[in-house]
């Protein structure tokens, strides 16, 4: 126990029982959950941020928009816009979020990217703007229940499981580990890349105290591809690097990176950072000071979107900078299950679109 958490606790107990009695209003019916004709995926998680919600979602675009066509929605976390903004040509990050706007620039017309506070009256938009989608993609919303999900996938990490968390301000869990009661399926992210059985089978029996009876538990970890140069410098990619983050937690991509490259420095940002001119300032005294002849500056593709912004060209666009992909990694057999499950769900709706 931390020395702060008896004063924490109040609070925690709190929360928690507010959170309880919404899911349970929404259990017994007291609030609505409206089940759209549409295909619904779900993907989110208990906990508060760093789960790999993005990486999922993209991996799920790239598996099933060869047969589906697909749209994704989320909130728009971070946005300085509100109401309903299905991307275009002139979005940014600051008007859509972070993540929309990464899956925006990653996939362009192979997916509709919307945001929307209220995804009840999202979704509607969606269809009447392209009714040919015959599958949406609710990112980050366990949670936003007023939308009933058609299969829910719960994330959560393996370094901090939902089992060993508790709510906030004790813990970082949005709601009680019995939301997962709601899964039907929970995926272990971030997982070491030798994982015993012995293993997962503690983190199964763990997850089935929560989890509804025979919930499937997957276990993913990350995988990263080939850096690419943001702006054409024309630098070559070097073992010594400068790393450049913006994320939740960097903790694993240190962890692969380290085995990789030589990390000459390391400039942290908070998680959604907004990046200021001051801020483009800092990077570029960081690659001045560290950079040399051959180091260059590697980031997520997270940050790669926001720091592309024209405003910061001045500033940046000189400077090696490289973005590094990272790809959800499942086993071949899980990876298989897990699609055909979320197949079956959207087969059994039997959607006939409009076009």
């Amino acid at each position: 126990m931390r020395p702060f958490d008896p004063v924490l606790y109040p609070f925690a107990l709190l929360y928690d029982g507010m959170t309880r009695l919404r899911n349970k209003l929404f259990d017994i019916g007291s609030k609505r959950s409206v089940v759209f004709e549409i295909p619904t995926v779900v993907v989110g998680n208990l906990a508060l941020g760093g789960t790999g919600k993005t990486p999922m979602v993209e991996f799920i675009i790239e598996r099933l928009s060869g047969h589906y066509e697909i749209a994704t929605l989320s909130r728009g976390y971070g946005r300085k816009t509100t109401g309903v903004i299905i991307a275009d040509q002139d979005a940014t990050a600051e008007k859509i979020g972070d993540e929309p706007f990464q899956i925006f620039t990653k996939f362009g017309e192979k997916v509709h990217v919307a945001v929307g506070e209220q995804r009840v009256m999202a979704i509607p938009q969606i269809i009447m703007e392209f009714p040919g989608t015959d599958l949406i993609l609710l990112d980050d919303a366990f949670q936003h229940r007023y939308v009933k999900g058609d299969f829910s996938i719960l994330l959560t990490t393996f370094q901090k499981p939902f089992f060993d968390d508790k709510v906030v301000p004790l813990g970082t869990l949005r709601e009680h580990r019995k939301g997962a009661s709601r899964a039907q399926a929970v995926v272990v992210t971030k997982c070491p890349n030798e994982l015993s059985e012995k293993t997962k089978q503690e983190y199964r029996s763990k997850i089935a105290k929560y989890a509804v009876t025979d919930t499937p538990v997957f276990f993913a970890g990350l995988k990263y591809g080939d850096p690419y140069e943001i702006f054409p410098t024309g630098r070559k990619l070097t073992k010594d690097v400068i790393l450049l983050t913006g994320i939740a937690d960097n903790k694993v991509l240190k962890e692969r990176l380290e085995g990789q490259y030589n990390l000459k420095y390391t400039l942290e940002f908070a998680d959604h950072h907004k990046y200021t001119e001051e801020d483009a300032g800092k990077i570029r005294k960081a690659f001045q000071e560290f950079g040399g002849n051959e180091a260059v500056i590697l980031t997520t593709e997270k940050d790669m979107v926001k720091l592309k912004d024209r405003k910061f060209a001045h500033l940046l666009e000189e400077i090696p900078i490289f973005a590094i992909p990272v790809k959800v990694d499942f086993d071949h057999k899980d990876e298989k299950l897990l699609m055909d499950m979320i197949q079956k769900s959207i087969i059994e709706k039997d959607y006939k679109r409009e076009v």
